[in-house]
């Protein structure tokens, strides 16, 4: 039967593991009470209690009083109640504390399966209250598995594993079990094999940390990330601003001799970064934007948040990048729609060209963007 050690066990279980005691003893006679009644009869009214303070356990069976009997399992009659106690009244719950001699093996049986589950289930819950602190942080964490191509990694400092998928990785990344890297708690939600903690490196959130993480001027807060926008293995574009005078965003992300940015860059699987000075001022905002690429001049409509550039006829690949790439960043960047076009079209009386313009996407959807099967009529050449 449950002794002195058990007991002693749930005391012991309450320091290490920080486990509330009452609450595992409400677990427990809940169980008991349980396989009580699948030993004697589901029909029969019976409670387990523990009594820690006395390292004993007691089963009561209980009937309710009532003048005529017709669940002898659950009921007693007035008369057989006043025998037991004269002042029993209709309506009156009568308990009897049953023997444990038979109960002994099948409740040492249960407590053990539910010391064992309700573990199982506290710490796992109290090791995800601990990481859904980190969530949207940057960790360092170890490969454990991979398994098609969905990278299953431990949380350093806890026992809490995190899910990679494909769609979450850096596009070209290779991983080896027992290797260590850096990831961005995106999520964590619950799933029918528990909760599950979503891991990334393909987000923007990912590229913010690396870089709060490299560049201490970033980390104070003395240089600001306005915005940033990605396209994960090949090309970011982040703009970056300072309320400090004589202090240049813009160095203090290459740092000396550009070891910072070449940092961040290899974490990155060597994806390129543009590092864009941010502008309160939409035109020159955008210009900034479109780097590499020079821009002779840029227009807005406000009421329909759309811009027009202009740039060299030789630099127009550039500015719209390959397969779009470089105006739709910087699109998703400023938050402008922009259609660039060639210096040639301003002055020559031609048919205008198709008009393509970049649409707003929405930051955390970094897979939606608009079609760019116009581009090549725009350039009248294959993007570089």
């Amino acid at each position: 039967m449950i002794n002195k050690d058990f007991f002693q066990a749930l005391s012991d279980l309450e320091t290490e593991k920080k486990i509330d005691k009452e609450k595992f003893i409400e677990a427990l006679e809940f169980a008991l009470t349980s396989a009580y009644k699948k030993m004697y009869g589901e029909a029969k009214s019976a409670i387990v209690k523990l009594f820690p303070e006395k390292n004993t356990i007691k089963i009561y069976s209980y009937k309710t009083v009532v003048n005529e009997v017709e669940d002898s399992d659950k009921e007693i009659s007035i008369d057989e109640a006043r025998l037991i106690k004269k002042s029993y009244k209709i309506g009156d719950v009568v308990a009897t504390e049953e023997s444990t001699k038979d109960f002994g093996r099948i409740a040492a049986q249960t407590a053990k399966q539910v010391v064992m589950q309700r573990l199982k289930e506290l710490e796992r819950d109290m090791a995800v209250s601990e990481i859904s602190e980190k969530e949207d942080e940057l960790l360092t964490t170890i490969v454990k598995r991979i398994d098609n191509g969905t990278v299953y990694v431990q949380i350093s400092g806890s026992h809490v594993e995190g899910i990679m998928l494909p769609s979450d990785q850096i596009p070209g990344e290779k991983f080896e079990t027992g290797q260590r890297i850096k990831v961005y708690v995106k999520k964590i939600k619950d799933s029918y094999k528990g909760p599950q903690i979503q891991v990334t490196r393909s987000n923007i959130g990912f590229v913010r940390k690396i870089f709060e993480l490299e560049i201490p001027e970033i980390a104070n807060g003395d240089v600001k990330i306005k915005n940033i926008a990605r396209d994960p293995g090949s090309r970011s574009k982040v703009s970056v601003y300072t309320d400090k005078q004589n202090l240049d965003p813009i160095g203090s992300c290459v740092g000396n001799h550009g070891i910072r940015i070449n940092t961040i860059v290899s974490e990155l699987n060597g994806e390129k970064i543009d590092l864009v000075l941010y502008s309160d001022d939409p035109l020159e905002y955008i210009a900034r934007a479109l780097s590499p690429a020079k821009v002779l001049s840029v227009e807005t409509n406000d009421s329909l948040n759309a811009s027009r550039v202009i740039v060299p006829d030789d630099k127009l690949s550039l500015a719209i990048g390959k397969n779009g790439q470089n105006v739709r960043l910087a699109a998703r960047l400023t938050g402008w729609k922009i259609e660039v076009k060639p210096e040639s079209s301003i002055t020559e009386t031609v048919k205008e060209p198709k008009e393509v313009e970049y649409e707003l996407v929405d930051l955390e959807d970094e897979d939606s963007f608009t079609s760019f099967d116009d581009l090549e009529e725009i350039s009248g050449e294959d993007n570089e």
